[in-house]
């Protein structure tokens, strides 16, 4: 059993908010800005969770395989593309010890789940594994050094329960120096703070606050040399 089993059932709650509609709006955009996706790519999702970005790049016509290591949300990503009629292929597996061979994948995305792997430099090194030369590899995470950040590494010690206990978050400017000569571009992205009142939750608010504040998620994007 992974740390997001028993979360696997009301995982999705978080995007039915309104705080969490926006924040898998803007995030979706971020990435999105960065990695071009294709109809007929073959492109590999890792720490897919229930499926949420995996069920996106499917509706562009990617081929999508997603892989995540807590089976109870392997479950629930089959389920939502079942009924979205969307052909995905989940697969149990470690993003650290990925089982696929070299040069596999047209691009290889992973969204908010960097953050839950013990050696990440691990896991991006066998993402850009499984890429084929010349691919896009992106990672999208929490900024540890933003409000979000903050807010996250408060419940991770308060809350015995919560999953951000085992959260391991990281800086744009770490990210920076992970194979830099293959890095193209790092996008910020949230910056509306949490607490923000939810009458307040909108693009305005966002632009206003990315003029003066750190975007609590980013994106970083590399193409394989």
């Amino acid at each position: 059993m992974t740390i997001f089993d028993e979360e696997a059932e009301h995982y999705d709650k978080w995007y039915e908010t309104k705080m969490g509609a926006h924040a898998d709006k803007v995030e979706t955009e971020c990435a999105f800005r960065l990695f071009k996706v294709e109809p007929g790519m073959r492109i590999l999702d890792v720490g897919c969770g229930t499926g949420n970005f995996s069920l996106k790049l499917a509706q562009q016509g990617a081929l999508v395989t997603g892989v995540d290591s807590s089976r109870e949300m392997l479950e629930v990503a089959r389920k939502k593309a079942k009924q979205k009629k969307l052909d995905i292929i989940y697969k149990e597996m470690d993003a650290q010890k990925l089982g696929f061979s070299d040069d596999n994948f047209d691009a290889v995305l992973s969204m908010a789940a960097l953050e839950f792997v013990s050696d990440y430099l691990k896991m991006i090194s066998e993402m850009f594994r499984v890429c084929k030369k010349g691919g896009s590899i992106l990672v999208g995470t929490i900024n540890r050094d933003s409000a979000w950040g903050k807010l996250y590494q408060q419940v991770g010690y308060q809350e015995p329960t919560s999953v951000f206990r085992h959260a391991h978050l990281r800086t744009p400017a770490e990210l920076r120096k992970v194979n830099s000569e293959a890095l193209v571009e790092i996008k910020e992205c949230l910056f509306i703070p949490p607490d923000l009142s939810e009458a307040d939750i909108n693009l305005a608010q966002e632009e206003k606050y990315s003029r003066y504040t750190s975007g609590g998620f980013f994106c970083a994007l590399w193409k394989k040399l």
